[in-house]
C-alpha cells in the first residue's frame, strides 16, 4: 500500500444514506459502515485529505415527505437530521480505526457537532483530520448531492467522488434494464442534455460552472475507493469538454 501514489491530494466523497443499509430495509448496517470506514482510513493514511457528505435516505428522505402527509420544508429538515445521525455513526467508526474525525453541521446544534465554517473545515483537512459534513446545505429544497458539490468547491477539493451501488452512470437503471448502456466518460453538457439521473441538475450545473470533476463508482466493490484514488479508470468520469 505504501507504494501507491495518490492521484488526488484532497477529495470530497459523497455517500448515500442507502449505502449504509446493507441488506437491511432501514437504518445502519454497522458491518457495512466499518468496511467503508476501513477503506477511507486506508487512503487517508496515504496522505489524502478527505471530506465526506452522507445522505440520510436510510432513515428519512425529505423528498418523499409529501406522500407521508409531511410538508416539504419539515420533511427536508427531518432528512437533514437523519444525515447527522449517519455522520455521528461514521465518526465513531472512523475514530475506532485511529483516524481523527470531525463532524460539522450546516444547522447549529452546538452540543452535538460543530457549526460549519469554511476556514475551520479547511484547517481540519490540512491538519490530517477527516471532516464529515452534515445537514446538507442547511436549507430545504436542496439535495445532499448539491451539498456535496458545494462543500467540494468551498474546500478546494480536486474531485467529487460519488459512491453508488452500480458501476458508474448508465442511460437507464441497470438493475431494471440489463441492456442499459454504461458510460466511462461524460461531459457536464451530456449529463444535462441526456437528463441522466446521476445527480440533480443544481449539483451538475455548479460542478460545471466551477470545473469540478466528478467520478461515479460502485461502493459495494471492495477496494474501489483505493482504485479511484490510485487513478484507475473505474466508474464514470464527468468533466468538461476536452480542449
Amino acid at each position: 500500500m505504501n507504494d501507491i501514489n495518490p492521484h488526488f491530494r484532497r477529495i470530497l466523497l459523497k455517500i448515500s444514506g442507502e449505502a449504509l443499509m446493507g441488506n437491511q430495509s432501514f437504518g445502519i448496517d454497522f458491518s457495512v459502515l466499518k468496511n467503508v470506514a476501513s477503506e477511507i482510513s486506508a487512503i487517508h493514511k496515504l496522505g489524502v485529505e478527505v471530506g465526506i457528505v452522507i445522505g440520510g435516505g436510510n432513515i428519512f428522505r425529505g423528498i418523499r415527505a409529501d406522500a407521508l402527509g409531511v410538508g416539504r420544508v419539515a420533511g427536508d429538515h427531518m432528512g437533514m437530521l437523519a444525515t447527522i445521525i449517519n455522520a455521528l455513526a461514521f465518526r465513531e467508526v472512523l475514530e475506532a480505526t485511529g483516524t481523527e474525525t470531525k463532524v460539522m453541521t450546516a444547522i447549529d446544534m452546538i452540543k452535538i457537532a460543530e457549526p460549519y465554517v469554511r476556514e475551520r473545515a479547511i484547517s481540519y483537512l490540512s491538519n490530517n483530520c477527516i471532516v464529515l459534513f452534515g445537514a446538507g446545505t442547511g436549507n430545504p429544497y436542496f439535495t445532499t448531492d448539491t451539498a456535496a458539490t458545494l462543500r467540494a468547491v468551498e474546500t478546494d477539493a480536486e474531485v467529487l467522488l460519488k459512491a453508488t451501488k452500480v458501476d458508474g452512470v448508465y442511460d437507464a437503471d441497470p438493475e431494471l434494464e440489463p441492456s442499459a448502456r454504461h458510460f466511462s466518460k461524460l461531459t457536464y453538457h451530456e449529463v444535462l442534455k441526456r437528463n441522466l439521473k446521476v445527480m440533480d441538475l443544481t449539483a451538475i450545473s455548479l460542478a460545471m460552472d466551477q470545473k469540478l470533476p466528478i467520478i461515479v463508482f460502485n461502493l459495494k466493490k471492495k477496494g474501489n475507493i483505493m482504485k479511484v484514488i490510485s487513478g484507475e479508470n473505474i466508474g464514470t468520469l464527468i468533466k468538461g469538454e476536452e480542449p
